[in-house]
């Protein structure tokens, strides 16, 4: 190949907007926000390159204003779901056979297309119906959107890249296939980013995807689909259907085609899927590949040499922030006796301050959880609380449902360890203490480690050098991203490639050559050019 065929554009981390008072990006996703707010929507099953409306529709609403309709979408029948497999395998033929640098070419198109004139329309979208705040949106939708883009074009010329040594008589060479078959995409409603990167990467890799979005995240999916679509992807690459996801997900495992899934979403849910996997394994034409990113239980720690200032505001960022709807957010803390007064007057200043609201309003820091359902498990948890002996709120806990899902910032302090919101994912914005006495230092770390089922990320906070190594060797299977004196949350592509093991995932490491690799399967070619004529060795005589 030529010398530099490989190269790409560099400019990849996108640079975060500010959107404070009087800037044109402010004024740009409010403007975008009232036309979506006052647009209602119709989203179809996109299959090939036909957009179905079945007639089978459910609407879409606003979580902080669950009365107001934004818009429906339609939802597939078992029929549409094999119809989306038929055309993907069909869309496989071509994709699978399109020079890598055309393919790369439309994904860093739509991560142009994000960055500018659709930057405020997916960002309204996540905030109007995943009720984001704007910075929350910006750093989501448009910011980690583009960077997976514009980094996973640059992951894949590294990993094309990587050939094989070859001696003078030998051509050894890599290609780096696509899967046979077909890739099933399944996305959570947190992160828009997320829930385009999943279906895009596979494709990006060559393969061909059946993507089933959550269903409270369609408003901002078809802003993604539209993307797309503008950037030049063609028909049956990336199949769009909504609806049952046990119907769906069944239909899906059912065909001897299915060659991978990309999921992120519930740990339950994932377990379920990879039995099933297992159950038709002698099914399929190839073995799966299996990727998933679930639930966490982050922890935050902090060592008595600790600034108390320093833990409690990325304590509230790390828990409160999104109504804690981030898998990776704070929600158990770890506190020395020593520390907590200061650490509680610091949330006796600032908790306070928090305004809660729709998101259209920028001066609120928190809106609301994502439906009745979230709303509803978090009440019970926090309504136990106030009964139980071992366990006292000492922020928040209040909650009101009459105009949206809104659950107050809460915190828990609790006198057991052990107790069920310190080892049970919730999911929303509950963050539970527990205050251990300076001398159990090391004995904490063990108790940190052995209390979740998960292993997503987790902070740890100290001045102290020797401290910190002893907390990041002895939790190092206790979380998947480890942040040294900063929240558990915010991970950036190419800069902290993100995921967990244990209960919270494969580790695959979104935002990282890692996870390409796992959606091709490589063929090794070796070329010998002067071929023997004759079956003995030397040995032989």
């Amino acid at each position: 190949m030529p010398k530099g065929f490989f190269n790409v554009p560099k400019a990849l981390n996108e640079p975060v907007k500010s959107y404070a008072p009087g800037t044109p990006e402010r004024e740009q996703v409010l403007k975008a926000y009232k036309e979506l707010w006052n647009t209602s929507i119709d989203v179809p099953l996109y299959i090939g390159k036909e957009q179905i409306k079945t007639g089978n529709t459910k609407t879409m609403s606003a979580p902080h204003d669950h009365q107001h309709i934004v818009g429906t979408y339609h939802l597939a029948e078992k029929t549409h779901v094999e119809k989306a497999i038929s055309e993907a395998l069909e869309a496989r033929k071509s994709w699978a056979a399109l020079p890598w640098e055309h393919r790369a070419s439309i994904f860093l198109k739509a991560a142009e297309l994000i960055a500018g004139p659709y930057r405020a329309k997916i960002n309204a979208a996540t905030m109007i119906a995943q009720s984001k705040t704007v910075h929350q949106a910006e750093i989501d939708a448009a910011c980690e959107l583009i960077d997976f883009l514009r980094f996973n074009v640059e992951f894949m010329t590294q990993i094309y890249q990587d050939q094989p040594y070859s001696p003078s008589d030998v051509w050894n060479r890599v290609e780096y296939r696509p899967l046979e078959g077909f890739v099933y995409a399944v996305t959570p409603f947190n992160f828009t980013a997320i829930a385009a990167n999943l279906p895009a990467s596979a494709a990006m890799m060559g393969n061909t995807v059946v993507w089933k979005p959550s269903d409270s995240q369609v408003f901002s999916a078809k802003v993604i689909i539209d993307i797309f679509k503008e950037a030049g992807l063609p028909d049956g690459v990336i199949n769009v259907v909504f609806g049952d996801p046990i119907m769906i997900t069944d239909t899906v495992l059912a065909s001897p085609d299915f060659a991978g899934i990309h999921y992120t979403g519930s740990t339950f849910v994932f377990k379920e899927i990879w039995a099933k996997i297992g159950a038709n394994i002698h099914t399929f034409k190839t073995y799966p590949r299996i990727v998933g990113e679930t639930g966490g239980k982050d922890f935050i720690l902090a060592h008595p040499s600790a600034d108390p200032i320093q833990v409690a505001a990325n304590s509230i960022r790390g828990a409160f922030e999104f109504q804690g709807q981030k898998c990776s957010a704070a929600s158990r803390a770890y506190f020395p006796k020593s520390l907590w007064p200061a650490i509680k007057a610091e949330f006796d200043k600032e908790i306070p301050t928090i305004k809660m609201g729709s998101p259209e309003d920028l001066n609120n820091f928190f809106t609301a959880v994502i439906h009745e359902g979230s709303f509803d498990k978090l009440v019970s948890y926090i309504e136990q609380a106030k009964q139980d002996a071992d366990a006292e709120i000492i922020f928040g806990g209040g909650y009101d449902k009459s105009k949206g899902w809104f659950v107050e910032p809460t915190i828990i302090l609790t006198t057991n360890p052990k107790y069920k919101t310190m080892e049970t994912e919730l999911f929303g914005p509950v963050l539970t203490i527990y205050v251990y006495e300076d001398a159990e230092w090391s004995s904490v770390l063990k108790l940190i480690d052995e209390t979740s089922e998960y292993a997503l990320t987790g902070a740890v906070f100290s001045e102290d050098r020797y401290a910190i190594n002893e907390a990041a060797k002895a939790l190092e299977n206790a979380a998947g991203n480890f942040y040294i004196n900063d929240k558990p949350t915010g991970a950036v592509v190419g800069n902290q490639p993100f995921g967990g093991a244990r209960a919270s995932g494969t580790n695959d490491k979104a935002g990282s050559a890692q996870n390409l690799l796992r959606w091709v399967s490589p063929r090794t070619i070796k070329e010998t050019f002067v071929t023997p004529i004759n079956y003995r060795y030397p040995f032989l005589g």
